[in-house]
């Protein structure tokens, strides 16, 4: 039976994510309210948001990739890095024209949100979910393959 894209590991990688981040939400924004503004509580949140949004993207776009090829796999790993990385700096900058918008309770935010999640993605790698990520064949490996079998066969 063929496994569909709501199965991926990736996938579940994302909603194991979500309870994490709600709870991260909650306290980024009330230590920044406490320690400066509504508008720094706002950029906190928006930090985390941003975040997990990143995190979401990455995984399911791997998750996509996963059922294309090896290449299609490492050009999202590669090029969605960076893409995710100038979206996060993009909308610094962009939220940055608000004038209640505060980049540094957004930065304080992004940076070990940011940590802390590769630290969570990596608890669920090692703890087994990480055993049932499936990197498709690459083409020309099957085809060294097979070639090496029928050899061995005569």
């Amino acid at each position: 039976m063929a496994e569909t894209l709501t199965e991926r590991p990736e996938r579940e990688m994302v909603r194991r994510a979500l309870v994490p981040a709600m709870l991260a939400l909650a306290l980024a924004t009330v230590v920044a309210w406490v320690l400066d503004d509504s508008g720094a509580a706002a950029s906190a949140a928006i930090g985390i948001v941003v975040v997990y949004l990143n995190f979401a993207a990455n995984g399911l776009s791997l998750a996509w990739a996963s059922t294309i090829s090896v290449v299609a796999v490492q050009g999202v790993a590669f090029v969605g890095f960076v893409v995710r990385l100038a979206v996060i700096v993009a909308a610094m900058f962009a939220l940055n024209t608000l004038g209640w918008f505060s980049p540094v309770a957004f930065g304080l935010t992004v940076v070990p949100a940011t940590m802390l999640l590769l630290a969570f993605e990596a608890r669920l790698a090692i703890r087994g979910l990480g055993g049932l990520l499936q990197i498709p064949a690459d083409p020309s490996a099957v085809r060294a393959g097979a070639a090496v079998a029928a050899r061995e066969a005569r």
